[in-house]
């Protein structure tokens, strides 16, 4: 089971200092809530989303020839 916090009666918790340190969590950084099947779920928001989303299914694309692709693509086009 994971650490305990309280809601403060300005609706504010305290992230633990185990938390804060394996996620490497500073003052001013924002995180993303979201609730799931009513479980509150925290997630740090990246600090670039252009770093976080480079690279993503990129499997997809390993076969594919980018000249081809984009070819093929622009025959649709007419």
């Amino acid at each position: 089971m994971g650490s305990t916090v309280k809601l403060s009666a300005k609706h504010q918790i305290v992230i633990p200092r185990d938390v804060r340190r394996q996620l490497g969590l500073a003052a001013g950084d924002g995180l993303l809530v979201e609730v799931r099947a009513n479980t509150i779920v925290l997630v740090p928001r990246p600090r670039s989303y252009t770093n976080r989303l480079r690279g993503l299914h990129k499997e997809v694309w390993r076969d594919v020839d980018p000249a081809t692709y984009v070819r093929e693509e622009r025959k649709g086009w007419r």
